[in-house]
């Protein structure tokens, strides 16, 4: 199927005063007169302006431009640019139709290994990045990025308040695992968070994150999906978000977790969502900030190592010793990118399972197996596999 049919073209007025070589927009392939090869890219960008799920940030619909223009005019990082813009989306006769469209794009990306990069649009968006997965037949984990939760389940609040209750409640389920990064407590129903522990997925709080960032590698490395709403961020960075908090991520760890997204090399699709340029301030921080974080995570993906073949020599295997069942537990190194992983048996018929059997760790699991006490990785994996 040709997807030009979905897209419009991009405004070329808005980006001809650039001219330096070295610049991003120089070294991409972007949809003004005719629809670059997506199916040759790596990364194929994709503008959306679609607002009619949220009635809290009007103005999200304007997004995807004032991000491109700051992320254009960045310099061009590492690697062999194979990336596309697709122009933007066009909205279809209602929320629904929209939410499929962005389906079917994501999933024709995906299944020609072009990872679609979403920008622009309210957070409920993701469930169409999301349901892309539902014909691939596999489990896939989704991180999410949010200072709330959007669990709401009331036809009173909106679309972007309610996704996650949507993709929780998904039929057929094909979810494996979801992870939530960065809620602010305070914000949330503790309910919400009940229900998440009782189906063995994760949520840190921001505090838990900020403690310390790097044991949040693993988490974001085991993700098939990465869904960022903007309002993660503190107003004072990004203000450009009617939900925008005082505290909250800043700039430069938004930054480093999509740099650890980008280096993932499992995860196949990323959303960035409800930037509001109505509320910026007059230089555009917030697209800025946002502009960065995509250069980040385009960084991240050409410096990935291919971390995946734990048969080879490029790893160092590790053979823990336990006190109770388990008998042993069985842990990977790269010697090449030094990242951890832990083997989690799945039960016998269960091998649709699999792909989710060796895990992303860290140095501390395996230090808290050497000293007989089971990571709490490999419960909560475990507990779902059986």
């Amino acid at each position: 199927m040709d997807l030009k049919i979905f897209f419009s073209p991009i405004e070329e007025e808005h980006f001809a005063h650039i001219k330096q070589a070295n610049s991003f927009y120089k070294n991409i392939k972007v949809y003004t007169d005719k629809m670059p090869k997506y199916r040759e890219a790596d990364i194929a960008i994709i503008g959306v302006n679609e607002e009619a799920g949220t009635e809290e940030n009007k103005g999200t619909a304007k997004g995807c431009i004032e991000i491109r223009k700051k992320l254009f005019n960045l310099k061009k990082g590492q690697g062999n640019y194979k990336i596309v813009d697709m122009g933007t989306l066009r909205n279809g006769v209602d929320l629904a139709e929209t939410i499929g469209r962005i389906k079917e794009v994501c999933q024709n990306l995906i299944e020609n290994n072009v990872l679609p990069l979403i920008i622009g649009g309210s957070h409920d968006l993701d469930y169409g990045q999301y349901q892309a997965y539902e014909d691939l037949d596999k489990l896939i984990s989704l991180i999410n990025i949010d200072a709330f939760l959007d669990m709401e389940d009331s036809s009173s609040v909106s679309a972007s308040q309610q996704h996650i209750h949507k993709i929780l409640l998904h039929e057929p389920n094909y979810l494996f695992n979801y992870s939530h990064l960065a809620y602010q407590s305070y914000l949330i129903d503790p309910n919400a968070i009940a229900i998440l522990e009782k189906l063995y997925f994760e949520a840190y709080r921001i505090g838990h994150l900020r403690a310390n960032i790097q044991e949040m590698e693993p988490i974001i490395r085991n993700a098939d999906m990465l869904s960022f709403d903007i309002t993660a961020i503190k107003s004072s960075d990004a203000p450009g978000n009617a939900n925008a908090q005082p505290f909250g991520l800043t700039g430069e760890e938004a930054c480093q977790i999509c740099w650890y997204a980008g280096l993932n090399e499992k995860l196949s699709s990323a959303g960035f969502y409800e930037y509001n340029p109505l509320l910026d301030d007059s230089n555009q921080k917030t697209a800025s900030v946002i502009a960065t974080m995509i250069w980040y995570f385009i960084e991240g993906f050409y410096n990935r190592k291919n971390d995946q073949n734990f048969k080879n020599n490029d790893y160092l295997k590790f053979v823990v010793s336990m006190p109770s069942e388990p008998e042993v537990l069985h842990f990977y190194k790269s010697k090449i990118s030094e990242k951890w992983w832990m083997e989690v048996p799945y039960p016998q018929g269960k091998e649709k399972y699999a792909r989710n059997c060796i895990i992303p760790c860290s140095y501390t699991d395996y230090q808290t197996a050497t000293k007989g006490e089971l990571p709490e990785r490999y419960i909560t994996t475990h507990a779902k596999l059986i």
